[in-house]
C-alpha cells in the first residue's frame, strides 16, 4: 500500500484511546494515532506525522461526535495551536475513565498482568479536589523569535502567544506576563511562573547561563505534611496543590512504616517523604535520602535539617545502590522515580536489599509497568494501585503501586 502523507486528509472511525493523549485508528491497515478525538466517533483527521509502522494525525472536523465530547473551555486547546492540554473535549468522568482504560493497558500489555489481575486491584484514577481549571501552580512559558510569552504546540517548538492559560493557578493567571498586557521578553527564552500553596508567586526569566528574578521572592514556601518548605523557584514541587499530600498520604498508608524501622526514599527531591517517613519511624527509626541533582539536595538538607535521623545522600541511585553507598537491610523503601522509570538496575538492587514494601510513585504508567515486569520476574508482586489524576486536562497520571515479596 502506499500509505498516508503528511498533511493528507482522511475520514476515519477512532477506536480505543492509547497513551500519550491519542486515540487509535486505521486506514487500509495502517496505524493512526488520533489527537483531539474520542473512542467511536467518525472524523476527518490531517496527518501530521509519518513514521515506520504507524502515523499521528489530528481530528480536524468531527462527523459523528461521542457522547462524551464536550466543547474545550480554552480556545488554545484545538489541532494546530497549544499542545500543553489533550484532553480539553473530553468531558470530566470521561477523562477519568480513559485514563484508567490507558493504565489498565499498559499494566497488561507492557507489565505482564491479567486483565483479571487488574480487576482484582480495582484500577481506578481518582480526581483530586479543586476541580479542571486553575489547578498548575507552575507554569514555565516558551518565549518566542518575536519575544512573546507562549505555549508550544504539540510535539514541536513552536511557540503559540496565549492571551491567558485556563489550567494555570488564578495568581498566575493575573500576572502581566503574556501578550495582551503588552509583556515582550526579548532576552529570555523563557519565563516561570508559581504560585506556591503558602501564597507566594513569583516570576523568573530564564536565558542561557542566566535567571533573573522578575518578581516576586527568589524562593518560595510550600505547605505540605505539616511542614512549611522552603525552595527556590527552580526546585522540583508537584505542580497540582493537592498532590503532594494526596500521594504522601497513599504512601504511609499502603506501606505502613512502622516506629523504628529503616526507611529509603529514592530519588527523593527536596524530602517530602522522607519527612513522612521520618516521622512515622520515630527516634528509633532511620531514613535515607538519595538525590542527585543539586538544587533538590540542597532543599532537602535544608528543609529537613530539624530531623538528624533523616541521611541525604548526594548521588544518582544507581550509583549509590552499586556502590554501597547505602546498603540493606531496609524495611520500607519510596521509589519516586523520573518519567523514563528506575530501570532494571535499580529494582534488581532495591530487592536485594530485602525490603518488606515497596511503594513506586510513578508519573508515566508505561515505566512503571516495565518496571513492574521486572518485579514481578524476581517474585514480587503488584499487591494494590491507586491512581490520581493530578493534571486535569492532560493525559497524564500519577500512580502509586505497593509491591511487595512473595
Amino acid at each position: 500500500m502506499s500509505g498516508l502523507e503528511e498533511a493528507e486528509r482522511v475520514e476515519l472511525t477512532v477506536a480505543a484511546v492509547a497513551p500519550g493523549g491519542h486515540c487509535v485508528a486505521r486506514v487500509d491497515g495502517q496505524v493512526v494515532f488520533v489527537r483531539h478525538a474520542l473512542p467511536g466517533e467518525r472524523v476527518v483527521a490531517e496527518v501530521t506525522e509519518v513514521h515506520r509502522g504507524f502515523v499521528r494525525a489530528d481530528a480536524v472536523t468531527v462527523l459523528e461526535a461521542a457522547p462524551d465530547r464536550v466543547a474545550p473551555p480554552c480556545p488554545y486547546a484545538r489541532p494546530g495551536r497549544c499542545g500543553g492540554c489533550d484532553l480539553q473535549h473530553v468531558a470530566p468522568d470521561a477523562q477519568l475513565r480513559w485514563k484508567t482504560a490507558v493504565v489498565r493497558e499498559q499494566l497488561t500489555r507492557l507489565g505482564g498482568l491479567e486483565e483479571a489481575e487488574c480487576d482484582a486491584l480495582d484500577v481506578q484514577v481518582e480526581a483530586l479536589p479543586g476541580g479542571l481549571l486553575g489547578w498548575r501552580s507552575r507554569v514555565r512559558y516558551a518565549v518566542d523569535a518575536a519575544g512573546r510569552a507562549g505555549l508550544l504546540k504539540h510535539r514541536s517548538h513552536e511557540v503559540v502567544p496565549v492571551d491567558r492559560c485556563l489550567i494555570a493557578h488564578p495568581a498566575i493567571q493575573d500576572l502581566p506576563v503574556l501578550t495582551p498586557t503588552g509583556a515582550r521578553w526579548p532576552d529570555a527564552d523563557a519565563v516561570e511562573t508559581v504560585a506556591s500553596t503558602a501564597g507566594d508567586v513569583a516570576v523568573t526569566a530564564l536565558a542561557p547561563g542566566r535567571t533573573r528574578v522578575v518578581s516576586g521572592p527568589g524562593r518560595v514556601r510550600e505547605r505540605a505534611v505539616g511542614r512549611e518548605w522552603s525552595l527556590p523557584t527552580s526546585s522540583f514541587w508537584q505542580v497540582h496543590p493537592a498532590a503532594a499530600d494526596t500521594l504522601v498520604g497513599a504512601v504511609l498508608e499502603l506501606t505502613g512504616p512502622r516506629p523504628g524501622e529503616t526507611a529509603w526514599d529514592l530519588y527523593g527531591g527536596a524530602g517530602l517523604f522522607a519527612a513522612a517517613l521520618a516521622d512515622r519511624v520515630g527516634a528509633a527509626g532511620r531514613v535515607t535520602l538519595v538525590e542527585a541533582a543539586g538544587d533538590g539536595v540542597t532543599a532537602a538538607r535544608e528543609n529537613l535539617r530539624d530531623l538528624p535521623r533523616v541521611e541525604v545522600v548526594a548521588a544518582r541511585v544507581e550509583t549509590a545502590l552499586a556502590r554501597r553507598r547505602i546498603t540493606g537491610p531496609v524495611d520500607v523503601v519510596v521509589l519516586d522515580p523520573p518519567r523514563s522509570g528506575a530501570g532494571a538496575r535499580v529494582v534488581r538492587d532495591v530487592v536485594a536489599a530485602g525490603p518488606r514494601a515497596v511503594a513506586y510513585v510513578a508519573c508515566d504508567p508505561a515505566a512503571f509497568a516495565r518496571d513492574l515486569r521486572v518485579f514481578t520476574g524476581l517474585g514480587w508482586r503488584l499487591a494494590a494501585l491507586r491512581g490520581y489524576d493530578l493534571f486535569p486536562m492532560t493525559q497524564h497520571v500519577e500512580l502509586v503501586g505497593l509491591l511487595l515479596p512473595g
